[in-house]
């Protein structure tokens, strides 16, 4: 049976094939948990519209390493800025917690999709995670913070591509790829 002469014999292939990047060296997971926790630290990030960046890159390694971060890592490191911000010991820790366990819950229906697509699936999970954080201050102290903390979320999904190119750079130019 011969095909139709405006169908092609052979399906065409719309991906890409992509190289595989390896595993993280324990050492940069570290170093970037502890570089974003300390962006946490400065004064400017109680402002509206600041995205949490010890959020972003503990979703980012939850979902592209998980078995090196976990939620112990977003507990220790949300008590440590709940101590230093004189939060509620434990919003913090409770809202870091929140987001390894819904970035491992979600980390398949994740990775399916490309960094900008991705961020879809972030926001949620930020919104979830921050938002549990707000209403269990809102439910202890009797005041409502307003809604600016959405805006902060929206940055923090906003910046998952940018975050998931800069922490996956050393893999690829590790790997001999072209780095972009």
């Amino acid at each position: 049976m011969m095909p139709s002469p405006g169908l092609s014999a052979t399906p065409r292939r719309s991906m890409k094939p992509q190289r595989l990047l390896g595993a993280a060296s324990g050492w940069f997971v570290a170093v970037t948990l502890f570089a974003s926790w300390l962006l946490n630290l400065l004064p400017w990030g109680r402002w509206p519209g600041v995205p949490d960046f010890f959020g972003i890159v503990l979703l980012f390694w939850s979902v592209h390493a998980p078995r090196r971060v976990g939620m112990t890592v977003g507990f220790v490191g949300g008590l440590l800025l709940d101590v230093h911000n004189a939060r509620l010991l434990g919003e913090s820790a409770l809202a870091y917690t929140l987001i390894v366990y819904w970035a491992v819950a979600w980390r398949g229906r994740i990775l399916r999709f490309g960094p900008a697509a991705q961020t879809l699936h972030v926001l949620p999970v930020v919104v979830l995670s921050l938002g549990a954080m707000v209403a269990l201050r809102s439910l202890l102290l009797l005041t409502w913070p307003g809604w600016w903390w959405l805006a902060d979320c929206l940055v923090t999904a906003l910046l998952w591509p940018f975050v998931t190119w800069l922490l996956q750079l050393p893999q690829r130019i590790a790997a001999g790829s072209d780095p972009t």
